[in-house]
């Protein structure tokens, strides 16, 4: 009795999380999402602005996404060398140049170039709230981040739930191009946050130590990294047998990627660490199927309720909101609980249930029908993002949680660009009903193939032990 008392008075003793931290991490981890929901009730309107069809519209998700898919693990493992202020700051400021590109672009081309900058610039958010969480716990001796990884999810959802119904409203006020343009007083906030809060590392400015901090800088794995994901994204957004050659590049470029990080001092991705944890693998595919799921939904439903149902981009906005919402009661309810097996199965199942109501919906569908999809979708949108995030931090390497942390996101938006792909193939020159069904069919033999990567995979419960006894 004396030994737990005497525990649980040390525990009390130690120093707490910094909640000074709290709202650049959020800021700066929020602008990724609510650039992606914006873009998803602003692509009609931007496609007849600039007279462009659904299926080159698509290339406003897919390039965000490919650059945020470059990006963060790039950015991810600068912070691990370099901490996290320096990186936070340089691409939140991006953000800001990226939303004055975009409010001013003339075309589609110019457009385009816009969402990568802004994919380049918020990279950094992520992955640094991650870094700072991992050093915060070394700092106080309480690894139990549960409440801020949850705080983390709920604001994400949160911004989820204002993007679609704050784009309907920007677009109703300024145009689409008022879209672009919120990026500047969110940028300048954000750096503001960051100049104030977060904490400076030790100068390193032309001492040997830079040197040696520079050094481990993989910049061939990065180049091949880039050079494989580019390729891929080309074939997906093109999907025809004469760009087999893309194909060829992808496996080159993935072979020398391979064989260069395997023997690198310092890989840009430890494959070595990696390959030996098999749990975090399998995390990593179980989100790449569960985001093309979730952004086909986002973008492809939206599309088709303002296409091939008739709303307009605020009521479009407004459908999307009871999913977010459910998200939001779905991460405060079960964010403290460190169980991830029971949150992915029971997500599993609710994409697997939304995409067979989907099947069901014509152009003459009730309204209600289009907010029950949304309830549906609420489930596994607020379960399973909560539940790979809390994987990852658990799963991964202590000293490489940043490059892990972006490294999922990787994997995310790789997701999303087979999303954004699938919903041009399907939608093609207009988002009809029939392409909306065709959609829907992807999307459920993805959900099906989540649920089985679930139901069979063992780890999860050794996960669950190891935080809860990191909560402790």
């Amino acid at each position: 009795m004396t030994d737990a008392r005497t525990d649980v008075i040390t525990e009390t003793a130690k120093p707490g999380f910094d909640r000074r931290l709290l709202p650049p991490m959020m800021l700066g981890s929020v602008l990724n999402p609510i650039n992606s929901t914006i873009i998803a009730v602003a692509l009609v309107p931007i496609g007849k602005a600039l007279g462009a069809p659904a299926s080159q519209t698509a290339w406003l998700v897919s390039a965000l996404y490919l650059a945020t898919a470059l990006g963060q693990p790039v950015v991810g493992r600068l912070i691990d060398i370099f901490g996290p202020r320096r990186l936070f700051l340089v691409s939140t400021s991006l953000v800001g140049v990226a939303g004055v590109v975009g409010a001013l672009a003339p075309d589609l081309g110019v457009l385009i170039g816009a969402r990568v900058l802004l994919g380049f610039g918020t990279c950094a958010g992520y992955p640094a709230a991650m870094a700072l969480l991992r050093s915060e716990a070394k700092r106080t001796g309480r690894d139990s981040p549960g409440g801020v990884l949850t705080a983390l999810a709920v604001t994400n959802q949160t911004i989820s739930v204002l993007g679609p119904l704050l784009g309907g409203l920007l677009i109703g006020l300024g145009g689409w191009r008022a879209t672009f343009a919120l990026n500047v007083p969110l940028a300048v906030a954000a750096v503001v946050l960051g100049l104030l809060r977060l904490p400076k590392e030790a100068g390193t400015g032309g001492s040997p130590q830079r040197g040696r901090l520079l050094a481990r800088i993989d910049l061939p794995g990065m180049g091949l990294f880039a050079a494989m994901l580019t390729s891929l994204l080309l074939f997906l957004m093109n999907l025809h047998l004469r760009n087999w050659y893309l194909l060829a590049i992808v496996a080159a470029a993935g072979a020398a990627f391979a064989v260069r990080e395997l023997r690198a001092p310092t890989p840009f991705i430890d494959l070595r660490v990696l390959g030996g944890n098999s749990p975090l693998l399998v995390t990593y595919g179980r989100a790449l199927v569960a985001y093309v799921v979730a952004y086909s939904f986002l973008y492809g439903f939206t599309q088709w309720t303002e296409e091939g149902f008739g709303l307009s981009p605020f009521r479009a906005g407004l459908v999307q909101i009871p999913m977010f919402l459910v998200a939001i009661g779905v991460s405060i309810v079960s964010g403290r609980r460190t169980g991830v097996r029971g949150k992915l199965l029971v997500g599993g199942l609710g994409q697997v249930v939304a995409c067979v109501v989907m099947l069901t919906l014509t152009g003459d569908s009730p309204v209600w029908m289009l907010v029950l999809v949304a309830l549906i979708f609420g489930v596994p949108q607020g379960l399973n993002s909560l539940a790979l995030q809390n994987s990852v931090y658990f799963q991964a390497d202590p000293e490489r949680t940043a490059s892990s942390a972006g490294l999922l996101r990787t994997f995310a938006y790789v997701g999303s660009m087979v999303a954004s792909s699938t919903t041009a193939a399907s939608f093609g020159q207009r988002a009809d009903t029939g392409g909306m069904h065709q959609l829907a069919w992807i999307m459920l033999c993805a959900g099906v193939l989540y649920l089985l990567l679930t139901a069979f995979d063992r780890t999860l419960g050794r996960a669950a032990r190891t935080g809860t006894e990191a909560a402790k």
